[in-house]
Parts: structure tokens; C-alpha cells; sequence
């Protein structure tokens, strides 16, 4: 039986597995900022529910993730200010080349 890093590894391997993880990886890592946040405010998902004004439900599948819909940032910037935070949201050019044109 494989081990959950080998079965990573394996799965990395393959370009098409790899491009879609890279994909996902800034959504995930955006996800974990919020979930880190909520931790050190020590703030349940009810919690950030009631003060938004929506259910404990909608809270986890927002830090899941696994929504059909992408949260808005009306509601990020709400679940921000229950957390003592404000935020941020930037372009950040890519490296690939693509110049200013229209």
C-alpha cells in the first residue's frame, strides 16, 4: 500500500496532475491564510457565520473550498473584518511572457 507521499509523488509525476495542483495550490493557500486567521482569533465558523449575517454551513464550504460558487469579495472582506483583518486583493504579473498589449 502506498503511503500518502508516494501517492503524491506518483500522482506529480504525471504533467496534467501537476499543472491542475499548481493551479489549485494558490486558491488552497489563500483558503489556509483564512483558516489560520480564525485560529489565532480563536472564533468558531458559527461564530463568523452569526456576525456576517449567514449559516455555519456556508462558512465551511467557504474555507473548504469545495463551493459551486465562488465566495464574493463583499463576503471575503466581511469574514476579514470579523477577523480583525482588512483585505487585500492585488495583480501580480505573471512570468510568462505576455506582453502589455491589447
Amino acid at each position: 500500500m502506498l503511503t500518502h507521499k508516494q501517492l503524491k509523488e506518483r500522482a506529480l509525476a504525471r504533467a496534467d496532475v501537476k499543472a491542475e495542483y499548481e493551479r489549485l495550490n494558490e486558491e488552497f493557500s489563500f483558503l489556509d491564510e483564512f483558516l489560520k486567521a480564525r485560529s489565532v482569533a480563536g472564533i468558531t465558523q458559527a461564530e463568523v457565520a452569526r456576525r456576517i449575517g449567514t449559516t455555519q454551513s456556508a462558512i465551511a464550504r467557504l474555507e473548504s473550498g469545495r463551493g459551486k460558487h465562488s465566495p464574493s469579495l463583499a463576503t471575503l472582506r466581511k469574514y476579514a473584518r470579523v477577523l480583525g483583518y482588512r483585505l487585500e486583493v492585488r495583480l501580480v504579473r505573471e512570468s510568462s511572457g505576455i506582453s502589455g498589449r491589447t
